[in-house]
């Protein structure tokens, strides 16, 4: 089978890698910073550049490449091949024509696809989730993120919008979240939120290592700073990693009995706390889940790292033109 680029086009800094894939191994990679303050122009020139280095850097010729699939942080139009709103680069990119600007640039046929969804296809394909015919990813960051895999395909839903878990409703009165909804997970369990309730009791005086851990600064508490006060015994952190385990539990449980998935595929940088939020989510899940077999469930860590959206993407692409 030819190989494949996958690319991240992230708000920072521009990816991609050479990929494999039969078994999803990276064999050339490259990142370069994105610029978006200069415009999708030039970020598209950057891009097309990126991906013939990774090409040349790979020593294959480029009639061993089969094509190009590009991670994108935004809404899309699958159909036409356009991002619509991407809300962390510069100019939001409304309706640039990413997919044939990059095919006419490298000479490659090139696919698009969600940022998380690329993700959950690497896990589903070669990580986390391999060996199941269903399964969900939780991308856990500065939002959350997702996307689902249903009898064995990656599910798209209305232009590859299914999968966005991070914006189910868990309380109906809850707060505002920045989708414009109110009382969804990702405004109790993202990094952001993880951090806001470090901040507040630190602020009410509460005893607590997370003020002595940022020096007091408040700036430094993030949910990794809270995940390390937890760790160390404080009781205070551990309560905000299990408030925020619930709130993923009760959305993992609705996501369980609407898909009756095999697995439950747990990434993202807020993920590396590990225990501290898998075990409040599997008991979340015991306590609200009665109508499928919970034994034939597991809740489980992502295996790729940062590499699950490259591998996904360069896989996605190569399903669209070989064939799942």
């Amino acid at each position: 089978m030819k190989k494949y680029i996958g690319c991240d086009l992230g708000g920072t800094n521009l990816r991609a890698g050479v990929v494999d894939p039969t078994d999803g191994k990276i064999l050339a990679d490259r990142s370069t910073p994105a610029l978006a303050r200069e415009g999708h122009e030039a970020v598209m020139e950057r891009m097309a550049a990126l991906m013939e280095q990774v090409i040349t850097d790979s020593g294959l010729p480029k009639s061993e490449f089969g094509g190009i699939g590009i991670g994108v942080p935004g809404l899309l139009d699958l159909k036409n091949g356009l991002t619509l709103f991407l809300p962390n680069l510069s100019g939001h990119w409304k309706k640039v024509p990413l997919r044939d600007t990059i095919a006419n640039k490298v000479g490659l046929p090139t696919f698009l696809l969600n940022d998380v969804r690329s993700i959950t296809y690497g896990e589903w394909k070669f990580g986390g989730g391999r060996g199941v015919d269903s399964m969900a990813c939780y991308a856990i960051g500065t939002g959350i993120g997702g996307g689902i895999v249903v009898g064995g395909k990656l599910h798209m839903g209305v232009d590859g919008t299914a999968g966005e878990l991070g914006h189910q409703t868990i309380d109906f009165n809850g707060p505002k979240c920045g989708c414009g909804s109110n009382g969804c997970v990702e405004a109790y369990a993202s990094g952001p939120a993880i951090a806001a309730a470090g901040l507040k009791v630190v602020t009410q005086g509460a005893t607590t290592k997370i003020g002595e851990l940022a020096g007091y600064d408040l700036n430094k508490i993030d949910a990794a700073l809270i995940a390390k006060a937890a760790n160390m015994g404080d009781a205070i952190a551990k309560e905000i990693y299990e408030r925020a385990g619930e709130a993923l539990g009760i959305a993992i449980s609705n996501t369980l009995v609407t898909i009756d998935a095999h697995k439950i595929v747990i990434g993202g940088g807020v993920a590396q706390a590990g225990d501290l939020l898998l075990e409040p989510i599997r008991r979340t899940i015991k306590k609200r889940v009665f109508i499928m077999p919970l034994e034939e469930v597991e809740v489980a860590l992502a295996e790729l790292g940062g590499n699950a959206g490259i591998i996904g993407a360069a896989a996605f692409a190569a399903s669209q033109v070989e064939g799942e």
